[in-house]
């Protein structure tokens, strides 16, 4: 039966202390240098889990971050994380931990029930189960399905713990504190390069942590010891390199106090020294608690002093497994080692011998025997002899660790000589080390190291000479003797044989999607859900990868890997997201004038990334009286709106008008010196992308200003088109938005107001006719001028540099006081436009074409311009399509709602019905609720009365279509 006892020497634990900690409620105890693991497998917790699909009883399989069955949930209410492998936590002081996936309880689990349905839960089986047998039966599997997902549980509460993102930049990042990774960062060191180090586990060493050779230790502390004193190097612990990136960008996860610290590296070079990870073997009920790889034995004994109770058994294929023998055998265990091989080497034998080893060459494991723990072998071949054990250590080789080598699209290659794949190169300027390169001896991982770390001290362009590193005075290392086994290759293993532990994936899954066609391991993994769970396949990959093969009659190398992708191991959304949650999860843009409006009784609303001004206290304590005063105030006086947040883009050089003629729909080749014209951009395919107005500075300078949903991607647009098609034009672009602030001087007195905010300059008619642009001096800085209208009043803009925005709002509110100037806010904007018909945001909802806005009489015929064609095709110029459209309340004492679906009065009212209105507001000058809306067939159904449904509130109202244009069609007011 399955118990390790802990030693009263040895290990890497402070005995001196103990540490408290509870697991499913129950109080246990542990020493400093434990990890959860080790510290519940001294208190003979060796049932730790239970497996994803059938249940079954699982215990710790590894002692390192491939685990993929002792998964727990780790800390409590909002700092509680789930899926953590318990081989990968610290014991800390009152550390609280929860099995997962067992109800209701990890003993006795009432979904193992799903091991009697086996037969039918198999590869794919839920593509051929949820399908029938009626239309909507997946609508009712569904919720069932969802509830049985998963390991862990998430807590919906906000997380407490604490996560930044920090930018840093080295000269030679090392992955990996192994021998290797060690003797790397000191070569590097040594030259004065700058050193980052960054080794997931707690300690540095790697597998240098799992032996108990005092020259090794020795050569380890003296190692870190010399780079601690370098004050150029950084050393990482508990910090996992994630992803490797274009640019030698580096993620590297860490965990600190209170919390996680995801750091994104820049390196000038990048040493891969992440080692190498070891396979089990692939036989009948190898996930039996107390069955683990033959690594995890040793580390346990050799890192935290535990040891099997009284016996273990050891089944390999390959020589690296006997140092776990001889350690056992000296501590006391006795040892039976299954030998697959038929005849290990015999300094191997005599030294087994020494120890009292039995070994059965040429045999294997037939079946283990136990249930919630292991309590035997029964071995197969010749000697099929059941055998008492505490412990079965398996070992089936060794993978390279070929994940962050593979980020950048590089595939692995195999490497029969180790029966495993290896790096099929790396990016220009990283290099590779160690074990995962497939070098697994002590002193090559050293001398790979040494030679990593000068190649990376030639691709920083150092030349210094490093010292030599001192090798671990250890005898030479022995030839890794590996035998490809019979077994991966063997998909008729009776019984339940798993290949992937935590997804339940088997043998007979394997030979399965095989039968069924998914043989591509791609195929394969997406059929069986294998290296899907949160180990990514680290331990079964390779084996799965062989049993395809042989069945496809191919060798691994035909076959290959699947595709690596970031991160390398489980990352909480919390660490990608750090800082930038709540209202730090997008920058929040303000206005340079947010501060007055603040001071001044303003109340703001997000809108896209920006704090708008609303509306303002002067005119009502709600938005829906304030906004109808402001408007008011803009039709009969004049008002000033802070437009600040429009796009503005300066487009300079030679061929500026060209490009901008290009873009456009309408002509701006001729557009004179100070004039603006307005204009309307559309995508490749012939849809509106933007409009806006652009002015002329100069012959060889514009000002185009954009709508504020659409600046960003306006501006991304127009440097693509100069990069990657119109090459040849001499233009440049730049991005004015933050730097410039604007304001609207709106109404029917807005000539009278800048004629008293600047009475030295001609706003006349003749001195700034209507789309005229005029740059000015004012404050010792530019003012620029522009007689433009979205309100359908008289109105100007007013641009200048934003640090002067607030003094040269203050100075036109000051100056038109006598005319009763006040400032309105977006509301009121928003409202105006809709009164004069002006298309926005809401309308250009990236599927409307010019002709759906009334806009198509602005296409130029003979120029051409982005989109041109494309608009001109037949489902484009379609007569029934959703066009703009005016709308009139027919019953005053109903509310008009902006969504709402648009029906013909001889319409059922169902489903998507004719359109939908797009922007609603009560109109002063009409006296009634209006509304622009998309209609199916547009104006041609102008004066026909329709139905606005509104299904949330099971409203209906009716209305009457009519123009676009509520007010001023001929555009008298705003050419006054």
């Amino acid at each position: 039966m399955t118990a390790f006892k802990r030693l009263t020497t040895g290990g890497r634990i402070d005995r001196s202390r103990t540490l408290s900690f509870t697991f499913d409620g129950q109080r246990l105890f542990g020493q400093p240098g434990d990890t959860l693991a080790s510290a519940l497998l001294a208190n003979g917790k060796v049932l730790v889990g239970r497996s994803f699909k059938y249940h079954r009883p699982r215990g710790f399989l590894s002692a390192g971050i491939e685990e993929p069955n002792g998964l727990f949930t780790v800390g409590e209410g909002n700092r509680a994380e789930p899926n953590l492998p318990g081989t990968m936590v610290p014991l800390a002081e009152g550390l609280v931990a929860k099995s997962q996936n067992a109800w209701p309880s990890l003993s006795f689990d009432m979904m193992a029930v799903n091991s009697l349905a086996s037969p039918i839960l198999g590869a794919g089986f839920y593509y051929k189960t949820f399908i029938g047998p009626f239309k909507k039966s997946w609508m009712f599997y569904e919720p069932f399905i969802r509830k049985a997902a998963g390991m862990g549980k998430a807590d919906t509460a906000a997380d407490a713990a604490r996560y930044d993102v920090e930018y840093g930049f080295c000269d030679v990042l090392v992955v990996g504190s192994g021998p290797a990774g060690l003797a790397a960062a000191l070569t590097a060191a040594r030259a004065g390069a700058k050193v980052m180090l960054a080794e997931q586990d707690m300690e540095l060493g790697g597998s240098l942590l799992a032996e108990s050779s005092e020259a090794l230790e020795r050569w380890r502390s003296d190692t870190i010891a010399e780079l601690q004193s370098m004050p150029k190097v950084t050393l990482l612990t508990r910090a996992t390199a994630q992803g490797i990136y274009d640019g030698n960008q580096v993620t590297v996860a860490q965990h600190v106090p209170q919390g996680q610290l995801l750091r994104v590296m820049r390196a000038k070079s990048i040493i891969h020294a992440a080692g190498a990870l070891e396979r089990p073997l692939v036989f009948t009920n190898n996930d039996r608690p107390g069955v683990m790889l033959s690594s995890a034995v040793r580390s346990y004994l050799n890192r935290f002093a535990l040891a099997p109770a009284e016996r273990a058994v050891l089944v390999t294929n390959n020589d690296a497994a006997y140092a776990t023998a001889f350690a056992l055998a000296e501590a006391g265990v006795a040892v039976t080692i299954a030998e697959e091989r038929m005849s290990p080497a015999s300094d191997l034998l005599a030294q087994a011998a020494a120890l009292g080893i039995a070994i059965f060459p040429n045999a294997g494991i037939a079946d283990t025997i136990g249930t919630t723990q292991l309590r035997a072998v029964r071995l197969k071949g010749r000697h099929s002899v059941t055998i008492d054990c505490d412990v079965l250590a398996v070992s089936g080789g060794w993978n390279p660790a070929v994940h962050l080598s593979s980020h950048g699209g590089i595939k692995p290659k195999y490497d029969s000589s180790i029966a495993a794949f290896v790096p099929g190169g790396f990016a220009e300027t990283q290099f590779g080390a160690g074990g995962c390169i497939g070098h697994f001896g002590w002193l090559a991982s050293v001398r790979d190291g040494e030679a990593a770390g000068k190649g990376a001290l030639a691709a920083c362009g150092i030349s210094k000479a490093p010292k030599a590193i001192e090798q671990p005075g250890i005898r030479e290392d022995r030839s890794y003797g590996i035998a490809m086994p019979r077994d991966p290759f063997d998909v008729t293993v009776p019984g339940k044989a798993f290949v992937d532990f935590q997804h339940d994936v088997t043998a007979k899954d394997i030979k399965v999607a095989h039968e069924e066609g998914f043989q591509s391991v791609e195929h394969l993994k997406r059929y069986t859900t294998l290296g899907m769970a949160t180990d990514q396949g680290k331990t079964s990959n390779v084996n799965a990868i062989a049993m395809m093969a042989g069945l496809r009659g191919i060798g691994p190398e035909a076959a290959g890997t699947t595709t690596f992708r970031p991160p390398f191991s489980p990352l909480t959304v919390g660490a990608l997201a750090g800082r930038s949650v709540g209202h730090h999860f997008r920058p929040v843009r303000r206005s340079p004038l947010h501060d007055w409006h603040a001071k001044n009784g303003c109340t703001f609303i997000e809108a896209g990334l920006w704090m708008r001004a609303w509306y303002y206290e002067w005119a009502g304590s709600s938005p829906e009286a304030a906004y109808v005063r402001e408007m008011e105030l803009v039709r009969k006086g004049v008002g000033i709106a802070d437009v600040s947040t429009l796009g503005k883009i300066d487009v300079q050089g030679p061929d500026a008008a060209e490009f901008l003629n290009r873009l456009y729909v309408n002509g701006f080749a001729k557009l004179p010196v100070g004039k603006a014209r307005y204009g309307v951009m559309l995508n490749d395919d012939g849809i509106v992308l933007d409009d806006g107005t652009t002015s002329r500075i100069s012959e060889t300078q514009f000002y185009m200003t954009t709508t504020t949903a659409q600046a960003g991607e306006v501006m991304s647009w127009l440097e693509y088109l100069l990069q990657c098609h119109w090459t040849d034009l001499k233009v440049h672009v730049a991005s004015l938005t933050d730097e410039w602030g604007g304001m609207a001087v709106s109404g029917p007195d807005s000539r009278k107001a800048l004629e008293l905010a600047f009475p030295r300059v001609d706003v006349s008619n003749e001195g700034l006719p209507y789309m005229g642009v005029k740059d000015i001096s004012f404050g010792g800085t530019t003012v620029r001028l522009m007689r433009l209208s979205f309100s359908g009043e008289l109105a100007y803009e007013v641009h200048c540099p934003a640090n002067h925005a607030i003094a040269l709002w203050e100075h036109i509110l000051q100056a038109a006081a006598p005319l009763g100037i006040r400032p309105y806010g977006l509301e009121a904007l928003a409202s105006l436009r809709i009164e004069k018909g002006h298309v926005a945001g809401l309308e250009l909802d990236h599927r409307n074409s010019l002709d759906d806005l009334g806009l198509g009489k602005m296409a130029a015929k003979e120029k051409p311009f982005i989109g041109k064609e494309l608009r001109l095709r037949e489902d484009m110029q379609a007569p029934d399509r959703w066009s703009l459209v005016g709308l009139e309340l027919l019953e005053p004492g109903k509310k008009l709602r902006g969504g709402s679906i648009l029906f013909s009065a001889t319409d059922e009212i169902k489903g998507h019905g004719r359109g939908y209105i797009t922007s609603v507001t009560w109109s002063t000058e009409l006296n009634t609720f209006i509304a622009l809306g998309l209609y199916k067939g547009g104006l041609k159904h102008e004066g026909e009365e329709i139905i606005a449904a509104f299904p949330l509130k099971n409203e209906q109202v009716r209305l009457k279509i009519v123009s676009p244009h509520f007010i001023d069609k001929e555009g008298t007011r705003l050419h006054a």
